[in-house]
């Protein structure tokens, strides 16, 4: 048996301990015992990265990044001059051109059929699709179609662009950015969407954010010529935090995650060539796979039934389905 590194010890250390593991304490410790490549050191010219959410928080870190590193970045998102402002600041201020805007709201499927045909029309080939758009409610919100907003956003738009976009695809890869508040959620298709009388945001949240790590999953065993990977970003001070979780940042705030500490195993994931671009269907924490369970409560809700159930659920509301 080859001896296990230090780095590995260190990591483990700090992985039981949510706080530790979370926090930009986390992300400090394996940054340096793990000796990261920089991301200034990854060339992304000759790449099409589409992204989703990239008008604040998490999204626009990492679009800035995209953009200084040379992608061609398509900005996906529903507010129309949020957007336009965002690509004209990361073509002044990094002096890439190659920056286009997308309109869709991933909770209105009529859109994200739109935004996938526009994708597809000016890009023959996306080497990347990043999931990063969300949003936590703390009062239940329908989409026209009557699906709750959370589980819409979260889990049927991003399923139902990644399939229209599949055939540029090949041999790309599929990023979806998801939480780890999901390690406290069962894996629920009956329960995916909560009732009006007991709802509560954050943990309808965690139920969506469960279900886009078990798509990941098996997307990647349906589609093996694409590399899936799912990822949570650990605890980063985002608006989404300060807007809908005041009281966890005020707790929390000084040991959070800036925007850069948390899309860096975003960009990552999208630019390295090595296991990225080997491996498919993981779940990654600072540039590292883990595990999809951390209680036995959850684990046992995991089974092959119910997976099969939550894809058919999802494909028969996004009205796309594989061949």
């Amino acid at each position: 048996m080859a001896p296990v590194k230090p780095a590995e010890l260190v990591d483990a250390a700090i992985e039981a301990p949510i706080v530790t593991s979370f926090t930009k304490i986390g992300y400090l410790v394996r940054k340096s015992v793990h000796d990261w490549r920089p991301l200034w050191d990854y060339d992304l010219r000759g790449r099409t990265i589409a992204i989703t959410g990239p008008t604040s928080g998490l999204g626009e870190a990492a679009a800035e990044w995209f953009a200084r590193l040379g992608a061609t970045l398509v900005l996906v998102a529903r507010d129309p001059d949020k957007v336009q402002q965002v690509a004209e600041r990361l073509e002044s201020e990094t002096g890439n051109p190659d920056i286009s805007c997308v309109i869709a709201d991933l909770g209105q499927f009529d859109t994200v059929r739109t935004a996938a045909a526009e994708i597809a029309a000016s890009h023959p080939r996306v080497d990347v699709l990043i999931h990063n758009a969300g949003a936590l409610f703390n009062e239940r919100r329908t989409q026209s179609d009557g699906i709750e907003t959370t589980v819409a956003v979260h889990v049927i738009g991003p399923f139902l662009l990644t399939g229209l976009l599949l055939d540029r695809m090949s041999g790309g890869r599929v990023i979806t950015m998801s939480s780890g508040g999901m390690y406290a959620a069962p894996l629920a298709v009956r329960g995916l969407e909560m009732d009006p009388d007991d709802y509560q945001g954050a943990r309808q949240y965690a139920l969506a954010k469960r279900a886009q790590v078990t798509l990941n999953e098996m997307w990647a065993d349906r589609v093996p010529a694409t590399h899936f990977h799912a990822m949570h970003p650990g605890w980063a001070d985002t608006p989404g935090v300060s807007g809908s979780l005041p009281g966890f940042r005020r707790i929390v705030g000084p040991l959070l995650r800036n925007p850069d500490q948390g899309a860096d195993t975003m960009v990552w994931l999208a630019a390295d060539d090595g296991e990225p671009a080997v491996t498919s269907g993981k779940f990654w924490l600072d540039r590292k796979v883990r595990s999809i369970h951390k209680l036995d409560r959850t684990r046992r809700s995991d089974t092959d039934e119910r997976r099969q159930r939550l894809w058919r659920w999802v494909a028969d509301r996004a009205g796309w389905d594989l061949p």
